[in-house]
């Protein structure tokens, strides 16, 4: 089943326009509105969030909009520039989530993220880092995921605050309580439908085809059964020029995945020898199927490190051919590097007799291809005394950051996280338990070693300034080894609360 992201950008010129100022940009408290011609007349055509607050709207005529708000800030829009941002948007979304992206102007962005989700922590995990990452460029941004462009550009722009995740199967049922306006049909058809007393898509969807489509033309039925999955909507793709495509047409389908297997693998020597000729290595390759009913199924992998081996990135290819569905056939394939990076010739053979270091980016690529790139890392050190602050999660093959952890003591092979409460009984200041309980079980300490003193990072937290934590090392009579502390140096409450914590466990 399709799965379709609809990303919507509700003050995307205004956005923009603050966007390509950078630092030299207006405050957001500042009404901001972009001046455009409609005939003769100056109108409002983009509002921000606080001049539309203000009770300013698109399509009022800019003397009365700045009679309204005298201290209101007015630009000229530039519709050729959004248009064109949007793109660009559009080829990052390309780049990061799925092979299948377009802009959906004028507001929007559309991306088939069928079987891709899974590589970004779910569906709900990836509209969230869409949204935060549109966020952090100072983008407002809503997205909303359904089996159709139609259910999910509605949602994305009526009910997303700011994610919305419509259940598979349930597109037909969810956009029934959607006002009419959300079908992406004409305003005078909305107006026109509001006067016969509807209101909403489902009290529409539930009346005869004949008379509205005599009185408001196909257009209305077209886009209930685009919505609602009966009719396909394609997604035209964005292909910028400069990529490194190859394709394949075929006279008759084809559909047995021997022969997509076999087809891949030609595909993908041609496009190492055009990689091979501008010096540059796939790190994310696309694999599109045009299907004989005008649908597109789509394989993405990806590699840590740029490559272009034929023989490598078309095993990445093929083991993810049983993922798609040809249909009745497929007429076209099309493979696309949609990231590619500089690659140098470089000495795999050894000529002092030594062995090189073993290559281990072959392994990461399978696994991250099969799990998604989130679930393979591993962890780093972090220049921190603070236990839980001093490691880090990096990337299988990031290289080594040269930070170390401490030598003088050792640490646990297993944090817990967060230090979980425990009951003791202790000597203060600087003596350790002689006992503790730790869910549940009472434990007597046979041995134990202390204490390390830890200190707060005051430069990152105010209260930290003078919060202290005493280490211990202790082992029960069962020979279990454990790593506690005490919040506090036990002798001054302003330094912790004394209390104890078990923040580890050591092989």
């Amino acid at each position: 089943m399709s799965r379709v992201v609809s990303l919507y950008l509700p003050s995307w010129p205004t956005d923009r326009f603050r966007w390509k100022l950078g630092k030299a940009a207006p405050p957001v408290e500042t009404p901001l509105v972009l001046i455009g011609r409609d005939g003769r007349q100056r109108v409002v055509l983009a509002a921000d969030r606080a001049a539309r607050g203000a009770g300013l709207r698109v399509g009022m005529p800019a003397t009365q909009a700045q009679a309204l708000l005298p201290g209101l800030l007015m630009q000229d829009a530039d519709p050729a520039g959004d248009l064109e941002g949007l793109e660009k948007l559009a080829l990052r979304a390309l780049q990061r989530y799925a092979p299948i992206v377009a802009p959906d102007p004028p507001d929007g962005i559309v991306i088939d993220t069928t079987g891709a989700d899974h590589l970004h922590g779910g569906e709900q995990t990836m509209l969230d880092d869409m949204v935060d990452r549109l966020r952090h460029l100072g983008l407002e941004a809503r997205a909303a995921i359904a089996d159709t462009w139609g259910t999910a550009h509605a949602f994305a722009r009526y009910a997303a605050q700011p994610t919305f995740v419509v259940p598979p199967g349930e597109s037909a049922k969810a956009i029934a309580a959607l006002p009419i306006s959300a079908l992406r049909v004409p305003p005078d058809m909305v107006l026109g439908l509001h006067v016969l007393g509807f209101d909403r898509i489902g009290e529409v969807m539930t009346q005869p085809r004949a008379p509205l489509t005599k009185r408001f033309g196909p257009e209305l039925a077209r886009r209930i059964d685009q919505a609602v999955g009966r009719l396909r909507e394609p997604i035209d793709a964005i292909r910028p020029p400069y990529l490194v495509e190859v394709h394949r047409a075929f006279a008759e389908p084809i559909a047995a995945p021997e022969t997509i297997a076999r087809y891949t693998g030609k595909l993908v020597t041609i496009l190492c020898e055009r990689l091979e000729a501008k010096g540059l290595g796939a790190r994310r390759l696309d694999l599109l199927f045009s299907r004989v009913d005008n649908r597109q199924e789509a394989i993405r992998v990806g590699t840590a490190r740029p490559v272009r081996e034929p023989r490598r990135l078309t095993r990445l290819l093929t083991d993810k051919i049983e993922t798609i569905d040809p249909g009745f056939g497929i007429e076209a394939m099309h493979l696309i590097a949609t990231l590619a990076e500089p690659l140098t010739p470089r000495q795999t053979i050894s000529t002092l007799g030594g062995e090189n270091d073993a290559d281990v980016s072959d392994l990461v690529d399978t696994l991250s291809n099969r799990l998604g790139s989130e679930s393979l890392y591993r962890m780093a050190p972090v220049a921190s005394d603070v236990p839980e602050r001093s490691v880090q999660r990096i990337g299988a093959t990031t290289p080594e950051t040269g930070d170390g952890w401490p030598s003088e003591w050792p640490r646990p092979a297993r944090l817990l996280s967060p230090p979980e409460l425990i009951e003791t009984i202790a000597v203060l200041p600087d003596h350790p338990p002689v006992s503790f309980t730790w869910r549940g079980i009472r434990r007597r300490v046979r041995r134990a070693d202390g204490p390390e003193r830890v200190f707060g990072e005051w430069w990152k937290r105010d209260p930290e300034l003078l919060a202290v934590r005493d280490y211990f090392r202790v082992e029960d009579e069962a020979g279990e080894r454990y790593w506690l502390f005490r919040a506090g140096n036990g002798e001054d409450t302003t330094t912790g609360s004394h209390k104890w914590f078990l923040h580890g466990i050591f092989a």
